[in-house]
């Protein structure tokens, strides 16, 4: 396997047991102050241009991280928080993945630095940290950017967002990040970009009644397993193909199951094939955040949620399990998780309209969290109609980026309007890909996800 000794040409044995005593600058404080070890130089996989220079690493908390830097780079570093969150240890086969997915920005000038997180799990304000410590390592030890842009993806979007927050120029004595750049992003905060999850949870009991089966012992669905049990993505997925049948064609599945997964489209509103992934999720990312980070109680509940889009929608209602959310649990997942609004930089951000996985009415969530937070005029929100929620394009990314760095050197605010014009000029170099909608304004995210009680 590519990843097994020599990821993509360098090796495992150079980012085991880096540590050091480099010291960070001294006018900075928190995690980018930290002393690291000088990164080793290592062969940058083969998607970066000819003349890259790549160094690898481990920081002193167990992150590993990879750098990249373009023989023309522009001065512009690109701080890479990526999507998930994995559950599993830290794996430098993650940051190798990361940076070969988005060479593009080593491709255009950019220099790019990744961190794998020193913790695999739902741990918002930790990744943060870790994010910043990479920061601090690329200032000390390969150089001081003229601008630093903090990408985040998928969940690294949150990431991205609560690091903007705690990070500032009155926290560690400087402005760390010069502007936010948000793809595909799960931005409604975690108490409320999860509920859905939930709602599958115990729908697809009602249902199917087979997670938990009725011979073993019974459990809160929103706690996702109990702390200690064991279950694999695997398992969940056999579960689901036992009830649903979603790993045959659908000509061969029984009228009953065909009707099943109809219920669970229509009043999830999630297409089939992303049924078996947010059931995964709803399972051990939520077992992840009860049995590890709210002390074994959920901040998820389901009281007041009303279902529509079955056949018989009373019936359903009044048979799903119904569970509240503890208020504890809920107020520690919201400090670790939940966006204040208050980013002091300009933030632009994209989202494919179809994302089954983070849905587009989380950005309407989003714009209100800024507004009421006092950040409404530092968004700017874009929308496509073509990608995926891995990946959108090329040209996708590249057109943002210059977008936003007119937005802090000249002052010039983008308009969704002006970044779909300016995407073509794009595609000559960076290939086709685009497809920004300038017109789209997603609806509020309980158009989508039904509204329920809350602790807070």
């Amino acid at each position: 396997m590519r990843h097994a000794l020599q990821l993509g040409g360098w090796s495992l044995a150079a980012l085991l047991g880096l540590m050091g005593c480099a010291a960070g600058p001294a006018s900075l404080r928190g995690p980018a102050a930290s002393a690291e070890a000088a990164p080793q130089a290592t062969t940058c996989p083969p998607a970066l241009p000819a003349g890259a220079s790549c160094l690898a690493g481990k920081d002193s908390q167990g992150a590993y991280y990879l750098i990249a830097r373009p023989a023309d780079w522009n001065g512009v570093l690109v701080l890479h928080a990526h999507g998930g969150p994995q559950l599993s240890a830290p794996s430098p086969a993650r940051v190798l993945d990361d940076l070969e997915r988005w060479a593009v920005m080593v491709r255009a000038g950019y220099a790019w630095a990744g961190t794998s997180f020193h913790q695999g799990g739902v741990a918002v304000r930790a990744a943060a940290e870790d994010t910043e410590r990479l920061r601090g390592i690329f200032r000390s030890h390969v150089g001081q950017p003229r601008r630093t842009i903090l990408h985040g993806q998928s969940w690294g979007a949150g990431v991205a967002a609560k690091a903007a927050e705690m990070f500032t120029a009155e926290t560690v004595g400087e402005q760390p990040y010069d502007a936010l750049l948000l793809t595909s992003g799960v931005l409604g905060g975690g108490t409320h970009a999860y509920d859905f999850r939930l709602d599958l949870r115990v729908l697809y009991q009602y249902l199917c009644a087979n997670h938990p089966r009725p011979s073993e012992p019974q459990y809160a669905l929103n706690l996702g397993l109990p702390a200690g049990e064991h279950m694999t993505a695997a398992d969940v997925a056999g579960r689901a193909n036992e009830c649903l049948a979603l790993n045959k064609p659908a000509a061969e599945r029984s009228a009953g199951q065909r009707a099943k997964i109809e219920t669970i489209t229509r009043v999830i509103k999630i297409p089939e094939s992303s049924i078996v992934a947010h059931l995964t999720w709803g399972t051990l990312h939520f077992q992840d955040i009860t049995a590890k980070r709210t002390g074994g109680a959920s901040p998820f509940g389901n009281m007041g949620a009303v279902y529509a889009g079955s056949g018989d929608d009373a019936t359903l209602n009044a048979g799903v399990q119904r569970l509240r959310a503890d208020p504890a649990a809920y107020r520690q997942f919201a400090y670790d998780t939940d966006p204040k609004g208050r980013i002091p930089v300009p933030v632009l951000s994209t989202k494919w309209i179809a994302d089954p996985t983070a849905f587009v009415e989380l950005d309407a969530r989003f714009r209100s969290i800024m507004q009421r937070g006092g950040s409404g005029e530092r968004l700017v929100q874009t929308f496509t109609t073509q990608g995926t929620h891995s990946y959108i394009s090329d040209p996708t990314y590249v057109t943002l980026m210059s977008a936003l760095l007119r937005w802090v050197e000249a002052g010039a605010k983008p308009t969704p309007d002006g970044i779909a014009a300016a995407c073509p000029t794009f595609e000559a170099r960076d290939g086709a890909g685009c497809s920004f909608d300038p017109g789209y304004q997603p609806a509020p995210l309980e158009t989508r996800v039904p509204w329920r009680e809350r602790p807070e």
